[in-house]
């Protein structure tokens, strides 16, 4: 062979392989959780007064849905797996926010750990196909596998109180990966949060951290939680004053983040995202009280002898927002579940007691939630179940409050879904789609492999 055909053969397959590297190329993926946002906050920012100018882009520049048909029970922790996994909770194994407690031992503990969920998560899917990943603040992520730089959420104290123990820091630094991670980013990022402070401030110490991780590692998938809407919209209801004052901060820490990942690699996508809608309760349903009276469950003084707790059970409410799954402690015993059935339908027939559906097992199985639970009690919208276990059945809640876990048919419980960036379609309205669509998406943008996810992934490419 001559040398000049020699090298030129040689170039042409230099440009092939450069070509097919270029055309393998997975795009890095910024996917970043607004809790309890709705759809209409960027579809209709108008018509609400808002100031979300990036926020804003998401539609002439992206693909978005008109809303997103959520899971069983409409809150955070089974909703936040299912994004990361594109399975329903009966399949992924997080049923609800926190963890059924009959004997109420458990001092109100939460589905806080990785090693609960039951099938891949798109972090494991991209780490098996060699790329690098982050989480700040996701749910369900404690001892996340296949996370390389990781802040789980987690808290012993609800938001920032007088009492935090500044210890908590050692505990959150403990929980992070790499060990060292809080000591090499206070220089630039400042102190982690004592546990999970859910107010803007703490979306900002989330974002800072976030930047961070982007800044320093350039991971191609990272996934971040912020959480302030929601706790202003469970305290003055959506679409407050409080509720936008929040949104509009976080508009600047999504726009922060997007610029970073930009910087990192022009091909970056970002998918934002909610876990669900939200909307103005009025009333409790203390679905307890009937249980007790029925003998269903049995109460007695605590330690203090101030206060009612549950010494035994036979049929119990597990609440979750909008709805409660009816549990039995011996999933066997139709005797118990007649009497409940009957209990139930005794109390869905008085319409003030805010119950617009019961569900049995099998109705509730085709749903994909609570899948152990004799029964599902929906409520009405503005009825939320309450934990009491003396007094009135339904009692009103005061002030302006707002909360979900209400059936995702509900149209105000509707999640939402934005994508922007290489690759993407500008202004293209998907209309209405499934949250299990969402996963099995940032894995095709990833070209990473997430087949227990069978939803279809959403056309989102041009």
């Amino acid at each position: 062979m001559r040398p000049r055909r020699f090298f030129r053969r040689i170039f042409l397959l230099v440009l092939f392989a450069l070509a097919f590297a270029a055309c393998s190329h997975a795009a890095p993926v910024l996917m970043i959780s607004i809790d309890g946002m709705k759809p209409e906050y960027i579809t209709q920012a108008d018509a609400h007064g808002l100031k979300v100018p990036f926020l804003r882009t998401l539609i002439a520049n992206g693909t978005y849905a008109d809303g997103v048909t959520g899971v069983w029970p409409t809150d955070t922790y089974p909703s936040h797996t299912t994004l990361i996994t594109g399975v329903w909770p009966a399949e992924h194994g997080i049923y609800n926010n926190v963890e059924f407690d009959p004997g109420q031992h458990y001092n109100g503990d939460w589905y806080w750990y990785e090693a609960q969920i039951r099938v891949p998560t798109l972090w494991q899917a991209a780490h098996a196909a060699g790329l690098h990943t982050a989480s700040v603040g996701w749910p369900v992520t404690v001892g996340a596998r296949g996370v390389d730089w990781l802040i789980p959420e987690y808290w012993r104290i609800m938001g920032p109180r007088s009492n935090d123990n500044p210890s908590d820091r050692l505990l959150m630094a403990a929980l992070a990966h790499p060990v060292n991670l809080f000591d090499e980013f206070v220089p630039d990022a400042g102190p982690y949060m004592m546990g999970n402070d859910t107010d803007t401030e703490g979306d900002a110490v989330k974002t800072r951290y976030s930047i961070e991780i982007l800044r320093r590692y350039k991971p191609a998938l990272i996934t971040i939680h912020l959480s302030s809407l929601d706790e202003a919209e469970h305290m003055h209801g959506p679409f407050s004053p409080e509720a936008d004052t929040a949104l509009e901060a976080i508009d600047g820490m999504v726009a922060r983040l997007a610029r970073q990942a930009q910087a990192n690699d022009p091909s970056a996508v970002l998918v934002v995202v909610s876990d669900h809608g939200f909307m103005n309760i009025a009333h409790l349903v203390n679905l307890a009280i009937p249980f007790v009276q029925a003998g269903l469950i049995q109460t007695g003084a605590d330690a203090s002898g101030k206060a009612l707790v549950i010494t035994s059970w036979k049929a119990e409410p597990w609440t979750a927002g909008g709805m409660a799954a009816i549990m039995l402690r011996d999933p066997g015993d139709r005797q118990t579940e007649q009497q409940v059935r009957a209990l139930l339908r005794k109390l869905a027939s008085d319409p003030d007691n805010g119950i617009a559906e019961i569900l049995d097992h099998d109705a509730l199985r085709k749903r994909g939630g609570f899948p152990d639970a004799a029964f599902l009690v929906v409520l009405k919208p503005g009825y939320y179940t309450g934990a009491a276990l003396s007094g009135s059945l339904v009692t009103a809640i005061p002030g302006h409050r707002g909360s979900h876990g209400f059936s995702p048919e509900y149209p105000e419980m509707h999640a939402s879904f934005f994508a922007m960036g290489a690759g993407i379609a500008h202004h293209r309205d998907l209309g209405e789609i499934d949250m299990r669509q969402i996963a099995p998406t940032v894995a095709g943008i990833l070209r990473v492999q997430l087949p227990t996810a069978k939803a279809a992934p959403l056309h989102v490419k041009p």
